[in-house]
């Protein structure tokens, strides 16, 4: 996910000669000792050391973020499509760039702002869950006090450093694994009958009233119906497994550690997706007159979650609690996510030139303030909950983030499939490459069709008699305009080109990316734990 152009940095010369300053600048000259001449590039600028590389001639300043991620910090970070590509060029945005180097600039345009608004509208989505969440608890401060105290948070936590969004991000991700991992044994031990009721239900729910649910339509139609609403549910859920390919610009030695955490990663999340669903499925019938009352009148915290149910009906306490608490841990977690990737996106864009200039500048630590900044003024439209219920605020989010993510994932697929047209045009033998796809294109082509499908499909409802919504059809189908109407705009001002096979550029960038992996020498533990973590979770 990663786009170069002709200029082995990615975009015209005038945008790296902007971007390109001293070393010092970037990461302090309180910290950087004086480099000989012989260790400085053209420019004169000396080259990092810090545990990165030794001295290389990889110039310093274009894409200025820093390589800051360790391997256990990429591994529970997510998973990305496009990894075929993203190990053979890891750099800063990588899905965006891609699209325009291997498709069409007009097409990458379209496919970073698409991108880009569905990252950002997805931090105010968390921080309403936050919201919530918090006042399963108490009411005692306000919705606006809360937005107000995430948002700072995220602020503080994104333009600090990125060592410090890795970090974070690594104790909530393992919050989340350990959240459902428990949840996953707690389902197996209760349905066994280790609970305070005694019940062994096993998998009563299953047979009464059934493991599938009809909506709208009694019938065939209407267990369809219910299984295709699963599924669109299910197409938001599975939002943003593109992060360890935004973090690609940033990772040490990216080589080595992104194919791991592909790898791993996949694993981990199929089976948690898996064996989830199917504890949800056991703990709790999908008529539960306590969960469709708390979905209906919108209680908050993690009252509508089908393991909160269950432990009410089983008389089960603390655990209830225990569980809200690390919900909370994951909507923030998520929503930082968010702050970051979004970021990063719109900051690809500027590298591109395709947003303006003054967004590619990094502060010291290598953070491109400017992109957070506007990221975090987007998510102050958390603050529509102040006036509106909670529940239809989510709902708006989620309708306009399923319909983009949709898109994002059919550009993913397309994009890899004119890589790999050019691969084999060009004679790239793609077993050379750090990490190789399996069943390709047909899974790629799977994913395009299927996922366009289901970009039209999520706002169905709205077309059924009685059914019909305003703002649900707006918010399902607005970036389904949207998206078109960039790519022709683009391609009309600028006159882009849609790319022949053997125009697709498969080099720039490459050799610096291949000079930087020669030189790595990686930064020994801070400590011991940061020693076993790095063993543990660095696949």
């Amino acid at each position: 996910m990663t786009s170069t152009g002709v200029d082995p940095y990615g975009a015209n010369d005038v945008y790296r000669r902007e971007s390109i300053t001293t070393q010092e600048k970037h990461i302090g000259a309180a910290s950087v000792p004086r480099a000989p001449d012989d260790e400085k590039d053209i420019h004169g600028n000396a080259y990092e050391r810090r545990g990165s590389y030794a001295s290389s001639s990889l110039k310093v300043g274009y894409d200025s973020t820093h390589r800051k991620l360790k391997p256990r910090h990429i591994q529970l970070i997510g998973i990305g499509g496009m990894a075929e590509m993203v190990t053979y060029l890891p750099i800063s945005s990588p899905f965006i760039r891609f699209a325009g180097r291997y498709v069409d600039d007009a097409f990458g345009v379209a496919a970073g702002y698409n991108f880009f608004v569905f990252e950002a509208m997805l931090v105010p989505f968390e921080i309403t869950a936050c919201n919530v969440i918090i006042h399963y608890w108490s009411n005692v401060v306000p919705a606006g006090g809360i937005i107000a105290i995430v948002i700072v948070l995220y602020g503080l936590i994104n333009l600090l450093a990125v060592k410090w969004y890795g970090e974070t991000e690594f104790w909530c991700a393992l919050g989340k694994v350990l959240l459902i991992v428990g949840l996953i044994i707690y389902t197996f031990i209760t349905m066994l009958g280790g609970n305070p009721q005694h019940d062994r239900f096993g998998f009563r729910y299953w047979r009464d009233p059934g493991a599938f649910a009809q909506l709208y339509y009694d019938g065939n139609l209407g267990y369809f119906l219910g299984f295709l609403q699963c599924l669109i549910q299910a197409s938001f859920t599975i939002a943003g497994p593109d992060y360890v390919s935004m973090a690609a610009g940033e990772a040490e030695n990216p080589r080595t550690v992104m194919p791991k955490a592909y790898n791993a990663v996949f694993y981990r999340l199929t089976a948690f997706f898996v064996l989830g669903s199917l504890a949800v499925g056991i703990n709790v019938p999908y008529n539960d007159a306590e969960l469709i009352a708390a979905y209906k009148s919108g209680l908050p915290g993690a009252a509508a979650s089908p393991y909160v149910v269950a432990m009410n009906r089983l008389r089960i306490r603390v655990l209830p609690d225990i569980v809200n608490a690390m919900v909370l841990a994951s909507a923030f977690s998520a929503g930082n996510s968010y702050v970051y990737c979004a970021s990063r996106s719109l900051f690809g864009l500027a590298l591109e030139g395709k947003a303006p200039r003054f967004l590619t500048r990094c502060s010291k630590a290598g953070v491109p303030y400017y992109c957070v900044l506007i990221v975090l003024a987007i998510s102050l439209l958390s603050f529509l909950q102040v006036s509106n219920n909670a529940a239809v605020v989510l709902q708006w989010f989620v309708n306009l983030v399923t319909a983009s993510q949709l898109i994002n994932f059919s550009v993913m697929c397309y994009t890899f499939i004119r890589f790999k047209k050019a691969c084999d045009a060009q004679g790239l033998d793609r077993n050379t490459l750090p990490y190789k796809g399996f069943w390709q294109p047909f899974a790629a082509w799977y994913g395009l069709v299927g996922c366009f499908i289901m970009t039209f499909v999520g706002g169905y409802t709205v077309f059924l008699p009685g059914q019909w919504d305003i703002p649900t059809f707006l918010f399902s189908y607005t970036m389904i305009g949207v998206f078109p109407i960039l790519y022709v705009g683009w391609k009309l001002v600028k006159k882009t080109k849609w790319k022949s096979p053997m125009e697709v550029d498969l080099r720039g960038e490459v050799e610096e990316i291949e000079e930087y992996t020669r030189n790595f020498i990686p930064a020994p533990p801070k400590n011991v734990f940061d020693k076993y973590f790095n063993i543990i979770f660095g696949g």
